[in-house]
C-alpha cells in the first residue's frame, strides 16, 4: 500500500472510527435482560426476606409478652410470698424452686425481679440479688397501668452484663402482686435465635412460591425479549439498506442531474457564445462599433456562465472520482485555494477498499468538499491540509485542517439557524452509515474536520 501525496508531510495512523450503526446483538440484549431480572429477583428475595423476618420479630414479641404475662401469673399464685420483697432466704428458695423447675430452660435463659426503686429482688444469678439499678420511663410506667412490654435486650447495660455470654436477648417485663399487694415487675430473657428461627421458617414457606413464580415469569418472557431483540436487529439492518438505497440514489440523481446540463443547458450556452463571436468580427467590419461590443460583452457573459456552470457540474458529481480516484478528485479541490495563494498539502493512503469511486469515496469526497470550501469562504485561511488513511480492519479516516480564523460552538449554531448546514447534515448522513463526524475549531487556531468511517 502506497503513500501519495502533492506534498510530504508526517503521517498519521488510521484509527478505528465509532461503530454507531452497529447492529445490536440478539443473545447480548437477551443476556442483559436476564441479568436484569436475576438481579430483580435478588432485590424481591433479600427485601422479603427482611420484611418477613420484621413481622418474625413483632410476633415473637407478641408471643414474649403474652409468655410474661402467663409466666408472671405462675409466679404471682404458687411461688411469690411476701418475704421476697424483704430478702427472706426462704422466700427466695420457694421463688427459685419454681423459676428453676417450670420457667428455665428451652429458650427462657435468665428471670428477674425488681422493685418499684430498681432493686433485683430475685434473679437466677444470685450475684444480682439485692443489687439497685434503676428502671427505665417505660417499665416505671407498667406499675401504673399494668399489661406488658418486650424489646431488644441492651446487653451494654450495666444490670444485664451477666446475660451477654448468652447473645442476643429478648426482654419482657410485667407487674406482679406479692400476698400483701405490693406490685413488684416480672421479667424474663428469651433467645433471640428463636426470633430468626421464626423468621427463617416463614422465609422457607413463602420464599420457593414466590421465587418460583418469579422463574415462570422470566421464562415466560425471555422468548419476548428474543423476539423483541431479532426484531430490532432486523429493523437496524432494514434501515441500513434504506440508507444505503438513499444514499446510491443521490449519487445517481447527481449524476444524472450533472449529466443533463452538460448534454442540455451547457451546450445550448457554449453554441449561442459560439454563435455570437461571427457576429461580433461581422460588426467590426461594418464599422458598427456599438453592436460589436455588445455581442463580445453577451459572448463573454456566456463564457463566464457556461464555466461557472462546468464548476457546479464537478461540485454536483466529479466526473474525476469515479475515472481516476479519489487522490485527484481530492486535488482538483485544492486546485482553486493554490490559484487563490492558499498553501495546501493532501495525503492520500490508496488501500486496495479505496481504489475507484467506492462509496466511502464519495462519502469522503463529501466532506471534504464541504470543509475545504469552508476555509477558503468563511476562515480565512493560509494553508489547508488534507490526509486520507484506510485499511481494510479499521475503515477510513479523514482529517481536513486549516489555520483559519476558526469559530466559537455560539457562532457555528448560529450560523446555523441562518442556514448555513452543510456539515451538520453531512454529520447526520455520517453517523447514519455507521461513522463519526467531528468539527473542532476555536477563534483564532482554525478548524479541524476530523471523519471516520467503519470498515465495510
Amino acid at each position: 500500500m502506497g503513500l501519495r501525496s502533492q506534498r510530504r508531510g508526517p503521517a498519521r495512523g488510521p484509527r478505528r472510527g465509532g461503530r454507531a450503526g452497529t447492529a445490536p446483538r440478539v443473545d447480548a440484549a437477551v443476556a442483559r435482560f436476564m441479568l436484569g431480572s436475576l438481579a430483580a429477583i435478588a432485590v424481591i428475595v433479600v427485601g422479603g426476606f427482611l420484611a418477613l423476618r420484621s413481622v418474625a420479630i413483632d410476633e415473637a414479641e407478641g408471643d414474649t409478652r403474652d409468655r410474661v404475662r402467663a409466666e408472671g401469673r405462675l409466679v404471682e399464685s404458687a411461688g411469690l410470698r411476701d418475704g421476697i420483697v424483704r430478702g427472706d432466704r426462704a422466700a427466695i428458695r420457694r421463688l427459685d424452686d419454681l423459676v428453676s423447675g417450670q420457667i428455665l430452660g428451652g429458650s427462657i435463659v435468665r428471670v428477674k425481679l425488681w422493685s418499684k426503686s430498681g432493686t433485683i429482688l430475685y434473679s437466677d444469678e444470685p450475684a444480682l440479688i439485692g443489687r439497685r439499678y434503676g428502671l427505665g420511663a417505660e417499665e416505671l410506667a407498667l406499675f401504673r397501668t399494668g399489661g406488658s412490654d418486650a424489646e431488644v435486650s441492651d446487653l451494654s447495660a450495666p444490670e444485664n452484663r451477666y446475660e451477654r455470654p448468652q447473645g442476643k436477648l429478648l426482654e419482657a417485663h410485667t407487674p406482679i402482686r406479692t400476698p400483701d399487694g405490693t406490685q413488684v415487675l416480672f421479667e424474663i430473657y428469651q433467645r433471640f435465635s428463636a426470633v430468626d428461627a421464626n423468621g427463617t421458617r416463614l422465609l422457607g414457606a413463602l420464599a420457593p412460591p414466590l421465587v418460583g413464580g418469579l422463574v415462570v415469569l422470566v421464562l415466560f418472557q425471555v422468548p419476548l425479549a428474543w423476539s423483541m431483540a431479532r426484531r430490532l436487529q432486523r429493523g437496524h439492518r432494514e434501515r441500513e439498506t434504506l440508507l444505503s438505497s438513499a444514499v446510491e440514489a443521490s449519487a445517481q440523481e447527481r449524476r444524472r442531474i450533472a449529466a443533463d446540463l452538460h448534454d442540455g443547458v451547457v451546450q445550448d450556452l457554449a453554441g449561442v457564445a459560439f454563435g455570437l463571436a461571427p457576429l461580433a468580427a461581422e460588426a467590426d467590419r461594418r464599422g458598427d462599433a456599438a453592436e460589436a461590443g455588445v455581442l463580445r460583452e453577451a459572448t463573454g457573459t456566456l463564457r463566464q456562465g457556461v464555466r461557472a456552470l462546468r464548476t457546479l457540474l464537478v461540485e454536483i458529481h466529479p466526473p474525476n472520482l469515479e475515472s481516476a480516484g479519489l487522490r485527484v478528485a481530492l486535488s482538483d479541490l485544492l486546485s482553486p485555494l493554490e490559484a487563490d495563494g492558499i498553501a495546501t498539502s493532501l495525503e492520500v493512503d490508496e488501500a486496495p477498499q479505496n481504489g475507484r469511486g467506492g462509496g466511502s469515496d464519495e462519502l469522503v469526497y463529501r466532506v471534504a468538499r464541504e470543509a475545504i470550501r469552508n476555509a477558503q469562504i468563511h476562515g480565512a485561511a493560509t494553508s489547508v491540509r488534507v490526509v486520507v488513511t484506510s485499511s481494510p480492519g479499521d475503515g477510513t479516516r479523514l482529517v481536513v485542517a486549516d489555520d483559519g480564523a476558526g469559530f466559537t460552538p455560539a457562532a457555528r449554531e448560529q450560523r446555523g439557524a441562518e442556514g448555513h448546514l452543510g456539515l451538520t447534515l453531512l454529520e447526520a448522513i455520517v453517523q447514519q452509515a455507521g461513522g463519526t463526524l467531528a468539527v473542532r475549531s476555536a477563534p483564532g487556531s482554525g478548524t479541524t474536520v476530523e471523519m471516520e468511517l467503519p470498515a465495510r
